[in-house]
């Protein structure tokens, strides 16, 4: 369960910026700012807890499996199109160089849209979620292929609850899934892709979804590009659905939102 090449770049080159952060604020300074903003906690799982199917609809630029997938010059408009159409959370690229992300779009949507937002990026210290919290975000982003043992996945979940943060843990696998568990997560994603070949198995969050038992909230992530994939995952008993690269390249971002969850005929 050693992390792909491209993860592995992503961690360290984020590795590296956390270091050259500190340098500038100090954890314990950035913990200051952040807790003088209200404590977004619950806000972003309750959300996923809505009658029906939840989305979570991302602002999303480029991927590296992608490349360039959407101009998007104002994220706040995206987002309030997003909301718009119903969505429940926004989720919020923030890893610069290989998604094109930024602080400033997170807390320009987490001022403007209303909705609880997701810091989606690649966590590897508690330095990124005291970001996430001083930023507005409502909830982070934590990925087992980075964290691949409750040793060291279980510190960073406490350390969002500390923060005040609910904390989407997102799996890959039967081994993974068990690991989020055991770790005490309770909000769980199935990635559909691949991050060794980037291949989409649309099929994956329907075989992995008994392992994760009762009381968990779960999303089923990526390859969602259409109505009836939604409905799919809804059936398989998906909470809710991440989506980015369909919504973000929609002409009509909210219409395309409310058919997703509206589901079909």
């Amino acid at each position: 369960m050693s992390a792909p090449t491209i993860l592995q770049k992503i961690a360290d080159e984020r590795r590296g910026d956390v270091a050259r952060l500190q340098q500038e604020v100090s954890l314990k300074e950035l913990q200051k700012i952040a807790e003088a903003t209200p404590a977004p906690r619950g806000r972003f799982k309750q959300a996923l807890q809505q009658d029906g199917l939840s989305l979570i609809a991302e602002v999303k630029r480029a991927s590296p499996s992608k490349g360039r997938i959407a101009d998007i010059p104002a994220p706040v408009d995206l987002a309030k199109a997003y909301a718009d159409g119903g969505a429940s959370a926004i989720s919020v690229l923030t890893e610069p160089r290989h998604f094109l992300g930024s602080e400033e779009d997170l807390r320009a949507v987490a001022k403007a849209s209303g909705l609880p937002v997701l810091r989606k990026d690649f966590i590897i210290d508690p330095y990124m979620i005291w970001e996430a919290r001083a930023w507005g975000a409502s909830a982070c982003l934590l990925i087992v292929a980075l964290l691949p043992t409750v040793e060291e996945l279980a510190p960073l979940l406490q350390e969002a609850k500390r923060a005040g943060l609910d904390v989407l843990v997102e799996t890959h696998d039967a081994e993974e899934v068990n690991v989020a568990v055991k770790a005490g997560a309770d909000i769980i994603g199935v990635n559909h892709r691949n991050l060794h070949t980037f291949e989409v198995d649309i099929t994956l969050f329907e075989r992995l979804r008994p392992l994760m038992g009762d009381g968990i909230v779960t999303v089923a992530e990526s390859g969602i590009l259409d109505p009836q994939t939604a409905r799919q995952m809804q059936n398989a008993g998906a909470d809710a659905i991440l989506v980015g690269e369909y919504l973000a390249r929609a002409s009509d971002p909210a219409q395309t939102a409310r058919a997703l969850i509206g589901g079909i005929p």
